[in-house]
């Protein structure tokens, strides 16, 4: 019996799953694969490289929380010795060495509960939003609040906190990090290379709804802890630049207007207007003391701006769907990989 396995999520992934799997099969450890409902062959691809496969019964609404928790069910019943479970989305793969590193941090820190490294893009030059995201990830080093998807726990805090809550359609590992902190446990980023993940985000489409899952998932985990919670900052951010700011900008041009006309207004909208451009810089400023890139700076700092309405149409979503009694939603960004799998071999 091992003592320590692997669940991997996917759904469509095709070659990006491939490569998943190949960093983690034959290497001795038990490996889960939970596939939601692929039409690209990934279910058959996961068995022939040795991987056990569940199919997520989609009866009931699907979340990649309710994914990992099924994935954990079966690993445990295999495997009732576990101590240690690797997660790791189906877009991406094990960097050699990051288990046993991770699991050495565990077996040292009897406090600690989870640990992640450092997640990278794999194709950071296929577009300027993969980079970005390859930037979104590099952050500090040390004790964190949160966890991505990509992360090796220690078995007993996850079971006693009940695992990822499957109502969270987005955000579910900073909920359930969230939920460790608070009976006591910690979340440990080190600083070593942990996963590869294909972003395959290539199109101003797929950024913005990226951005718009990110505001549905803070606004979703922010509710349920109130104003101590995680994200609770980034849902007030994006309310103060993309309701805010508007509303702003019409009061001063009302107001210019009454004192002096039409080119009163549109100076006074102006000077409230210039704030967001400023902020932009300010940001692409402080990226570029880490970015060797200018161009890429400068991205970085105007696309962060633009997804604060990204992020509140998310938020307010969230809310219409709450409202209306609706499930939480998975909202989904990236394209289907182009190539099928069958049986383990490219078509």
């Amino acid at each position: 019996m091992s003592e320590l396995g692997v669940i991997a999520i996917g759904r469509n992934e095709g070659e990006r799953l491939r490569r998943c799997l190949e960093s983690t099969v034959g290497r001795g450890l038990p490996v889960v694969y939970v596939d939601s409902n692929s039409n690209d062959g990934s279910p058959e691809l996961a068995q022939s490289m040795g991987a056990d496969v569940l199919h997520l019964d989609l009866s009931q609404p699907f979340s990649a929380a309710r994914a990992r928790n099924a994935g954990f069910e079966r690993l445990l019943r295999t495997n009732p010795d576990l101590r240690f479970v690797q997660f790791v989305d189906g877009d991406c793969e094990i960097v050699p060495g990051w288990i046993d590193r991770a699991r050495s941090e565990l077996d040292m820190r009897a406090d600690v509960a989870v640990v992640c490294g450092r997640r990278r893009e794999r194709f950071p030059h296929a577009s300027v939003y993969n980079r970005l995201a390859d930037m979104e990830w590099d952050t500090p080093i040390g004790e964190t609040s949160s966890c991505g998807g990509d992360s090796l726990m220690r078995v007993g805090p996850f079971q006693e906190s009940g695992g990822f809550d499957p109502s969270v359609a987005a955000g579910e590992e900073p909920e359930l990090c969230q939920r460790l902190r608070g009976k006591g446990w910690k979340i440990l980023r080190i600083d070593a290379e942990m996963t590869l993940h294909d972003s395959a985000m290539l199109h101003w489409s797929q950024w913005w709804r990226r951005s718009v899952r990110s505001g549905y998932g803070a606004m979703d985990v922010a509710s349920r802890f109130g104003s101590e919670g995680l994200f609770t900052a980034q849902v007030r951010s994006a309310r103060a630049w993309g309701i805010g700011l508007p509303l702003a900008a019409l009061l001063a041009a009302g107001l210019g207007s009454i004192f002096f006309g039409v080119e009163g207004a549109i100076v006074f909208a102006l000077l409230i207007i210039v704030a967001l451009p400023l902020q932009m810089l300010r940001i692409a400023i402080r990226q570029r003391r880490r970015s060797k890139s200018l161009f890429d700076a400068v991205a970085y700092g105007i696309l962060m701006m633009l997804g604060k309405w990204a992020y509140l149409i998310g938020e307010l979503k969230y809310r219409r769907d709450r409202r209306s009694g609706r499930n939480t939603r998975l909202i989904e960004y990236k394209s289907v990989s182009t190539a099928k799998t069958t049986l383990g071999k490219a078509v």
